[in-house]
This record gives C-alpha cells, structure tokens and sequence, in this order.
C-alpha cells in the first residue's frame, strides 16, 4: 500500500524535497570539473606530467616503492588541480601545514562518493520514518545506533577507495594527478594508517552494534573492495568482474542493507518491501552503469599500465552510448513499473513523473558529450553522479 500523508505532514517531506533538490544540485555542481592551470604553472611544469616508471604496461603490484622524492610529478602543479572535488584550496604559502593536510585527507576520501553513501543513508531512514513514524516516537532512542551505523558506512566507503588510491598511485599520476597520493600531498604511511583504520573501525562498529547479517553483508563490502583493488586479484583487471564489485557494494549492499539496518535497529520484523526491492535493483543498475563509465576519462593511464576497461576496449564513444542507453532503459523500466503498480505498492505521480523527468535530463546530457575531448567526458560523467544523487530525493517519495 503507497503511504497516505495527512495534510499537515505532507508539508514536512514537501519542504525536505525542495531543500535535498537544493543541497545535491549545489554539491554536486563542482564535483568534477577540473579548472585549467594557469598558462604559467603548465609552462613551467608540463614536463613534470610525464610519469616514467620501470613498470610501464603493468598496474604496480605494492605501494612500497611510492616515495615523494621518486614521483616526477610537482606539487604545484598538481595543487590547482585540486579543486576537482571541491576543498579548502589551501593557498601555496599554507601547503604543509594542518590545513593543508586536512584537506588533502578529505580529497582522499573522493568526496562525490561519500555525498552518495550519506544520501543513500539518510533516504533509507527517511524510508523507514515513513513507513514506520511511531516507532520514531523517541527518536533520540535509536539515533546513537544510526549515528555509529552511518560511521560505518563511512569507513567501508574510505577504505574502498582509500586502497585503491594506494595500488592505483602510478596510473594516477597519469589520470587523476590531482589526488593526495599522485600529487604527493600525503605520505603512504599517512594513507596507510586511514585506511586501516577505517577497515577496523568499521568492521567493529557493524560486529558489535548489529546482528550477523548485517555484519556479514558489511564485510561481504570490505571484501569485495579489496579484492577490486589489491594484487594479485585487482578485480579492476577485468571488466565484468569490476562493474559486479561496486555494483554489489554501491547498488545491493547499501540500499538493502541500510532500510534493513533501521528496522532491525527499532526493533521491526523483517518484510519484504516492494519500494525498498526497486530501489535496490535500479541502484544496482545504476552503480553497474557508474563502473564501467568512471573509466572514460582514465583511458590514457589505463592504458599505459595495460589495464583492461571497457573504454580501452570498445572505445570512449561506445561505451558512453551503452551507458546512455542502460539507464535510459533502467527508467523506462522504473516508468513501466510505475504504470503497472501492482498492488499499489508506489505513488503513481512520482514512480511515472519523477523518472520521466530524470529520462529526459539524461537525454538532453547525453545530447552534449563530444566524445574527443577530455572535458566533455567528464562533464557527461559528473551528470551520472548528479542523476544517481537525483534518484535518492526521489526515493523517500515513492
């Protein structure tokens, strides 16, 4: 059965539509867009981007070789680039200091995917507050256990792409120089010590505050990261198995988990949920889509260190067609399901309306992207990031 709102609590989820639309829209606006060096740091520094490495045509196989003093690629380079993800933007006189290294550990931690875990989070709750208000009757009750679940999920998500940074620094220093590590603004030690201890504490947050299939599916997560990245499996080798790994993580893993989490943690039995099984499945999808296409813009690094990907494969081009046409089908379907409306389990308007809408933006993106140039690869990947950001405000709602 959809969830009939009262008049007077129709306003609440109607202002917090608004105010999500508002917040993503801005987060995400600068997520991905490099700004150009100034033409006097690129003079001076071009040079310095030519990474040469005795491992040429294969990804490195450990960090222990990484040192400041062995990466030929300059600091003050790499720190105008940094803006990519949004920051402090540490003036050159700081760099060095407490601030700077703040924010170099908050660009490792590749915020655009922590804004997507937080947000997937909070719609899961939101779901469940929905859905389930009385048992929010004393909501300071069950929020320490919310707190230490979104902590949790926090940390898999920095280890997740903390040990990939780690065993990806050499083909970062060719796709993706503004990083820390790449850019030489934090040690691997320092990367080292985040992210064991997010692997630690997250792993002892979900064993001891959560029942075994919850912890299960969080290690289940860790796992499948690590193997994604570390040697000698780095899954990343391989298509296929890579776009299953974070669509397991980010699709499956993080939506079921998180609804059933909540309910566990207000002591609700368990039930299947029409809503909560769709935005599953279609966030599977979604994530499957984000694997193969986080590989446009890195096609140059991969292959230089023969890393197989779809784009190298099948070219640019191609691959960013399949993924237009996947999530386009991926809302005709959700749109269908809308029509349909077995059982009543969705609010029609919003099922229909919301992925028409979202349908037609992907189009009009798509519309854009000029394959043959670095900027426009990237901007059609930030649309991505803003259509999955797009479909969690919509989530509460159905």
């Amino acid at each position: 059965m959809a969830i009939q709102w009262t008049t007077r609590s129709a306003a609440a989820p109607g202002l917090l539509l608004a105010l999500l639309l508002l917040v993503v829209m801005a987060a995400t606006t600068h997520a991905f867009v490099l700004p150009s060096l100034p033409p006097s740091v690129l003079a001076r520094h071009s040079p310095s981007l030519v990474v040469h490495s005795s491992s040429s045509r294969r990804p490195p196989s450990s960090f222990s070789s990484f040192s400041p003093s062995s990466s030929s690629i300059y600091s003050t380079a790499t720190a105008g680039a940094a803006p990519l993800e949004g920051g402090l933007n540490v003036p050159p006189s700081k760099q060095g200091g407490v601030r700077d290294k703040l924010d170099a550990l908050y660009r490792f931690t590749r915020p655009h995917t922590i804004r997507g875990t937080i947000l997937a989070s909070l719609m899961g709750v939101l779901r469940c507050f929905l859905e389930h208000p009385k048992a929010f009757a004393n909501p300071l009750q069950p929020l320490p256990r919310a707190l230490l679940g979104l902590l949790a999920l926090l940390c898999g998500n920095v280890f997740i792409v903390g040990i990939n940074q780690i065993y990806d620094v050499e083909i970062d220093k060719v796709n993706k120089p503004f990083l820390p590590l790449a850019a030489q603004r934090m040690s691997g030690k320092a990367a080292w010590a985040v992210v064991v201890a997010a692997c630690v504490g997250g792993l002892a947050i979900t064993k001891t505050a959560f029942s075994p299939l919850i912890f299960n599916m969080y290690a289940a997560g860790i796992l499948a990261g690590t193997l994604y990245s570390v040697p000698p499996f780095y899954f990343k080798r391989f298509p296929l198995v890579a776009a299953a790994t974070i669509a397991f993580v980010r699709g499956f893993s993080l939506n079921f988990g998180v609804y059933y989490a909540v309910r566990e943690a207000l002591g609700i039995p368990f039930a299947w949920n029409p809503i909560v099984l769709f935005i599953t499945r279609f966030m599977t999808v979604f994530a499957a889509v984000i694997a193969v296409s986080k590989d446009l813009p890195d096609t140059e690094g991969d292959r230089k260190y023969d890393v197989q990907t779809f784009a190298t494969r099948v070219g640019v081009k191609n691959i960013a067609r399949g993924a237009a046409a996947v999530l386009f089908l991926n809302y005709v379907s959700a749109i269908v399901q809308g029509v349909v409306n077995s059982g009543g389990a969705f609010r029609q308007w919003v099922m229909v309306g919301g992925h028409t809408l979202l349908a037609a933006l992907l189009v009009q993106r798509y519309s854009r992207l000029e394959p043959e140039k670095l900027s426009s690869i990237k901007a059609f990947y930030k649309s991505i990031w803003d259509l999955f950001y797009l479909e969690y405000v919509l989530y509460p709602f159905l």
